[in-house]
């Protein structure tokens, strides 16, 4: 009888390291428990390719001319696609066995069988063998053939040196490994078992008794194991599962474990790679679904469901099968993971419509949890959208990339501008890729910030942001952990689970407020400018083409509202908007495509406008001429370059219908005949001698002084601003000794981020462009309008030219600007010292607008070195301010009495040209009496954004002017017009109003639309069946909280029997 070995002293660490050898997949081999996972081998029967440059849809491909390969074979470049056929020959001897096709490569490769994609495999996400059989049996088929389709990148790319370096053009890749194989699952199962005795007792450490045990454990599992005798293994295997199977007791964390696949819309790789990258990772995902019933797989983004839906439609259907398992679950309700900063209000608005709509209609219900792991922070509006897009929950963790201050919850409400409230949750292991091992669900509970509040976190597994998922492996560590002493109790479960049990004990938990400021990729509010200009445009068109449109739809029997047309358009914005595409942090391909994008949205959306101007002009008895449309809610007087024969131009001073006469009445929109010639004469008379715009003459130091009894503009001989007088008042807006308009040159080098980060020791670097006295020249003088223009060198690669312009009756001087931007690491900007002092400056957000500090008395405070807005930035004291606005810039800051626009950026990676070339943008500076709402800089900023239309027509003009609405109160927006989306009634539209000032406020909508019934809806145009309104001498009664946003469905009667 064999004697029992004599306990002996153990030494922790070489205890330790012998457990870690005994598993390990690169020392010894030879005789350890990891090289025994798989056993006999044979190579593939017959190896052939085909490359090509093109994605093909499978019938496609494996029609082409495929050639014999080998292992080792080189094939590429980068963004190729090279077409394996696997001819494989399972041997008679294997019967009983558990047999996969073993499978490496560099690239991103997806298996096919029988003509559907059935895995991923990609060395990188940890997929390197494909199961052909559980278990052989005797009268199994032992041919097949199977194709595997390998794309020429990995998968985060194929950056030349490093992960976010621009691509390499010429990479080569390789198959460096292509075999049959038989695996063994008791060694599979033991090494599972082992990996996780091995991080308990690292991740408990030498001080807890728990660990010790763990360890030792493991040391007795080597002990009774050997390797090369797999009837040692039950034994071992007991020893493992006496282990795990001590329970933990009732106050044990609960976490919530849920299958996740972050995949990038595009970033490293282009959209077009990405439909791949959601096949690979998704039907990988339903293998696992097929293999394990209780795991759950959480998906978000309804545009790569479409594209799989479109391009896998038998992938699609799987999906919707597991949906309804409840193993596939839908999150996030919006149409792509967004940019939370950047995108407009309404186009938020948008996300969730064409999400939520999407996911009700290809899997029977909308999405109650908002999910956006990865974007660069988060909208103070956010709240309120969620909340009217039928969502009451968050989720993310990007906060935890904070490079100043670490965020103080992990589960918190979050109430936004308006007072909306969501229950939020940030995963405390502070990622949204965990890999299922011990240390990762330990970081869950220690790193938790509200322990005592709550006792429940997720933990999203899976590989992402290039794809990839979960792995049986990830599924197989977290199902062993579910219930054992010392650790968290571990569920797979879903985020309706989750949110479930954070929601039934969310007595003691905090509220934040405000914001959610991600103190970290603020040159993301920068970089690309011609992303960023592509996207505030076409915002813009989208905007004034459904309303216009709607406007045609409610005159016109015969004009059909071009829905389809504008969904199509809608979806190619939102896809931009994605979290590295308007932020502009992607590779040269991808900033290309979008653009192509924004192209297809101008050329298309300008064909939409001029057809809807058609219809609003059919039938007009009036001469022929142009359509002048105000497609802002309130009368507008602004000078316009009005076409004349022979293709020149002339300048004319275009007024609202009823200027003087509206008495506070905002209306919207107003159509206006303006003859083709003399247009100009047609209005010049509105303009009074003493009102016009002129520049004074040049006087001998080179300056040049704008006034056109609004404001007071003195410009030096090189451009700088040495004066702003608000003549009523006679204040300077200026501050004493310093210039605005100055240029300013800051060295741009991140730690790392190239395109993300702008670091706060760039301010260090500061240094003023200096110009060229005598370069300031008079442009337009006398009229309606005064300019003057000056060139400017930046530095001996670029260039830049510059129109300072002030129109008769604006409230604002404009800088119109050229730039020539051949740069490397450099950061551009413009500032403009105020003669006012205020702690906290004020910019404009999605329908709203917030405060942030000019000062940086806390670390809070100066984090926010570089902050984003939207059309306007303000700095007032009580009485007096100035705003500084733009058309197409989001980055800013105004720090002491300096108020900063950034321009433009030179970052190198991932894209080596951003930012390169030519570009034109405009700003305008607005000094104004008492407050910013009073003084109307909200209505400023957007006459910039929204200049009156001047539309050809084909036809007669109408001889009279007609305005649709018009809102009593100037505190409140009307933001959008548009046909719903849905509606029993043909013609029935969406409004929807915004307050802008941060107020409570009654006002009345005015309409003069045959309106049959008016009711409130909420974002997602649903009907709300206590929101009728009464309809009272063609009015509408509105009552608003601050910065509320309310939306109306109006239903009209059809046009024919309506004459205006």
């Amino acid at each position: 009888m064999a004697m029992a070995a004599a306990p002996v002293l153990k030494n922790w660490r070489t205890t330790l390291e012998r457990v870690e050898k005994f598993v390990s997949p690169r020392y010894f081999t030879d005789c350890n428990l990891r090289g025994r996972l798989f056993g006999e081998s044979c190579p593939v029967a017959a190896l052939s390719s085909f490359l090509t440059p093109e994605r093909l849809p499978y019938q496609e491909a494996v029609q082409q001319d495929f050639r014999p390969a080998q292992v080792g074979d080189s094939f590429g470049p980068t963004w190729w696609t090279c077409w394996f056929r696997v001819e494989l020959t399972i041997p008679e001897a294997w019967v009983g066995r558990e047999v996969h096709l073993r499978w490496e490569s560099d690239g991103e490769g997806l298996v096919w069988r029988d003509g559907e994609p059935v895995q991923g495999l990609t060395k990188e996400g940890e997929k390197i063998s494909y199961i052909l059989t559980d278990r052989l049996e005797a009268g199994d088929p032992r041919s097949l053939t199977l194709y595997v389709e390998v794309a020429c990148n990995g998968l985060l790319g194929a950056g030349k040196g490093n992960m976010i370096a621009a691509p390499d053009p010429e990479k080569m890749f390789q198959v460096s490994r292509a075999e049959l194989a038989t695996f063994h699952r008791d060694v599979y199962k033991l090494l599972v078992d082992l990996e996780l005795l091995l991080g308990i007792a690292k991740g408990l450490g030498e001080d807890n008794q728990r660990s010790f045990q763990a360890l030792y454990t493991a040391n007795q599992i080597v002990n009774v194991c050997d390797p090369a005798q797999p009837e040692t293994f039950p034994v071992a295997q007991d020893l493992a599962s006496r282990f795990f199977g001590q329970r933990g007791g009732d106050s044990q964390h609960t976490i919530h474990a849920t299958g996740h696949c972050h995949i990038d819309t595009a970033w490293l790789w282009p959209y077009k790679e990405t439909v791949r990258k959601c096949a690979r990772s998704w039907v990988t995902a339903v293998q696992l679904m097929e293999r394990n019933p209780e795991f759950i797989f959480a998906c978000s983004q309804a545009q790569q469901l479409q594209w799989v839906k479109n391009h896998y439609p038998g992938l699609h259907a799987r999906l919707q099968e597991f949906a309804c398992r409840g193993q596939f679950v839908p999150v996030g309700g919006t149409w792509v993971e967004m940019d939370g900063n950047l995108p407009s209000g309404e186009a938020m608005v948008r996300q969730f419509l064409q999400g939520q709509n999407f996911f009700l209609q290809e899997f029977g219900k909308m999405c109650s949890q908002f999910w956006l792991p990865d974007t660069f922070g988060y909208s103070a509006q956010l709240p309120q959208i969620m909340r009217s897009c039928g969502i009451t929950h968050f989720l993310t963790q990007k906060l935890s990339w904070n490079l100043v201050n670490s965020f103080p919850h992990h589960t918190f409400f979050w109430e936004g501008l308006d007072g909306s409230r969501v229950l939020v949750h940030f995963p405390p292991g502070d990622s949204y890729g965990m890999e299922g091992s011990v240390e990762e669900v330990l970081k869950t509970v220690t790193k938790n910030r509200d322990k005592g509040r709550t006792n429940h976190s997720a933990f999203l597994f899976g590989f992402g942001d290039g794809g990839g998922g979960p792995t049986q492996t990830m599924v197989d560590r977290l199902t062993r952990l579910c219930n054992t002493d010392g650790l968290p109790r571990v569920q797979l479960s879903s985020p309706a689970r989750l949110f479930s049990a954070l929601e039934s004990d969310s007595g003691q938990l905090c509220t934040w407020v405000g914001e959610l400021f991600l103190e970290l990729h603020n040159g993301t509010y920068t970089t690309h400018a011609q992303i960023k200009k592509g996207n505030r445009e076409c915002e813009r068109i989208l905007h004034d083409v459904e309303l216009l449109s709607s406007l045609a739809l409610a005159r016109n029997v015969l004009f059909l509202y071009p829905a389809a047309q504008l969904q199509d358009l809608w979806r190619l914005l939102l896809l931009n908007q994605f979290h590295d595409v308007v932020t502009g942090s992607c590779i040269q391909l991808v900033a290309e495509e979008a653009m192509c994008h924004y192209e297809d949205i101008r050329s298309h959306g300008n064909t939409l406008l001029s057809a809807a101007a058609a219809a609003l002009c059919a039938g007009e008895p009036g001469p022929e001429g142009l359509l002048i449309v105000n497609t802002l809610p309130w009368n507008r007087t602004e000078v316009l370059a009005l076409p004349r024969p022979g293709g020149a131009h002339s300048l004319g001073l275009i007024p609202s219908p009823g200027d003087s006469s509206q008495h506070g009445l905002c209306s919207c929109p107003h159509l206006t005949a303006a003859p083709a010639a003399p247009a100009a004469c047609v209005c010049r008379a509105r303009a009074p001698a003493d009102s016009v715009s002129r520049p004074l003459p040049t006087k001998t130091d080179g300056s040049v002084t704008l006034d056109n009894g609004i404001i007071r503009v003195r410009l030096d001989a090189t451009g700088r601003l040495t004066s702003l007088v608000l003549v009523a008042s006679g204040r300077e807006t200026i501050a004493e000794g310093a210039v605005g308009n100055q240029f300013v040159l800051f060295d741009d080098v991140p730690l790392y981020w190239d395109a993300w980060d702008v670091m706060d020791y760039h301010l260090e670097t500061r240094k003023p462009v200096l110009g060229q006295a005598g370069t300031l020249a008079v442009g337009t003088e006398g009229g309606v309008r005064g300019s003057a223009w000056f060139l400017l060198q930046i530095s001996p690669n670029s260039r830049l030219s510059q129109e300072v312009v002030l129109d008769v009756g604006c409230p604002y001087v404009r800088f119109h600007t050229e730039v020539h931007w051949h740069e490397a690491h450099k950061f551009l900007k413009v500032e403009f010292p105020a003669r006012v002092r205020s702690p906290q400056a004020t910019y404009e957000i999605q329908f709203g607008h917030l405060q942030r500090p000019t000062h940086y008395n806390t670390s809070w405070d100066w984090a926010r070195f570089e902050v984003w807005a939207h059309r306007w930035m303000d700095l007032s004291e009580h009485g007096f301010g100035l705003a500084l606005l733009n058309d197409c810039k989001y980055g800013a800051s105004v720090r002491g009495n300096v108020l900063s626009l950034s321009l433009l950026r030179a970052p190198k990676a991932p894209d080596a040209t951003a930012d390169m070339g030519r570009h034109e943008f405009t700003y305008a500076l607005m000094p104004h009496k008492g407050s910013l709402q009073d003084a109307g800089v909200i209505r400023a900023a957007y006459s910039l954004n929204f200049p009156l239309l001047v539309l050809p027509t084909p036809g007669p003009a109408p001889s009279t002017s007609w305005s649709a609405f018009s809102v009593s109160s100037p505190a409140v927006v009307l933001e959008t017009v548009k046909k719903a989306e849905t509606s029993p009634q043909r013609h029935t539209l969406v409004l929807r109003l915004y307050e802008a000032h941060g107020s409570h406020v009654d006002c009345w909508l005015h309409t003069s639309l045959p309106v049959q019934e008016a009711v409130l809806c909420d974002l997602l145009e649903r009907r709300d069946p206590a929101g009728y309104l009464p309809l009272r001498d063609a009015r509408l009664k509105l009552t608003f909280s601050p910065f509320q946003v309310r939306s109306l469905l109006l239903v009209l009667q059809p046009p024919s029997t309506y004459t205006p």
